[in-house]
This record gives C-alpha cells, structure tokens and sequence, in this order.
C-alpha cells in the first residue's frame, strides 16, 4: 500500500493543523483540524473515511494509502511533553533547554540546521534506545 506524507503543524492560535502535500499523486487531498495532536490527527482520519465513502456513492476509484505524519518542531515537542522534558531534550539534543521552550510556545521558530539536528539527535536516541536489553536475574 502507497504511504503518504502528512504533515502536522501548530498553528499561531496554538491549534493544530494536518494536510497532505501536493506531490503525493493522488487525485484527493486531506486536511484535518484540532485542539490537540490526538484530535487533529483523529479529525484527519475520520476525514479520509469520508472522502472514501463519498468516492464509494459516487462510483469512483479510491486509492487507500497509509500515512506518515511528520511535525514541524512545535508539534512534536507538544505531543511529547508528557513522555519528552524539555530538559532531557536539550541533553539528547545539545540545544538550549530555554530555546526549546520557546519553539514549544510558538515564539521562535527553528532553523533548518536546528530541526536538522533536533530530528538527528532524536534518531541517535531512538537508535541507542532499540539496543536495549535486559535480562533477568
């Protein structure tokens, strides 16, 4: 199955927006709404439920694909607050505890080479973390 891109963004008024970009191929495009990342990512898919039913009653071809959410820095750092601190970020990631804040809070908004090394760092973390094991004693 085709997986696409869905990118998620926190808007100025601090709500959440998610939508496919155009190069997908797809004859139909999504967006979704929400107060939170769960809503807006749920919003998304009951979105794409819609749009398939109305390609069914309508008698069209509808492609099903799987998405691939991706979150510009504000996003992500909101979603995992409750499992991320901001100061355990700034050790994985080598960045400033307080300039993480303020990407969270919408103030500032990061470089490409401070994402780039955000979303490295994360990786770094995940790869080590997927060593992992333990054993019993």
């Amino acid at each position: 199955m085709k997986h696409v891109r869905v990118f998620i963004e926190k808007g100025p008024k601090g709500d959440y927006s998610a939508y496919m970009p155009d190069d997908d191929g797809l004859d139909y495009g999504l967006i979704g709404e929400g107060s939170s990342i769960e809503e807006t990512i749920a919003d998304f898919k009951a979105v794409y439920e819609d749009m398939k039913a109305l390609y069914a009653e309508e008698g069209k071809h509808f492609e099903e694909v799987e998405f691939d959410f991706s979150y510009d820095v504000p996003s992500f750092l909101a979603y995992y607050k409750g499992l991320l601190t901001l100061a355990g970020l700034s050790r994985v990631t080598g960045i400033n505890q307080s300039q993480l804040s303020q990407y969270v809070s919408g103030y500032r908004r990061p470089s490409a080479k401070t994402t780039k090394k955000i979303e490295s760092s994360l990786h770094s973390f995940g790869q080590e973390l997927s060593q992992v094991n333990f054993h019993f004693v």
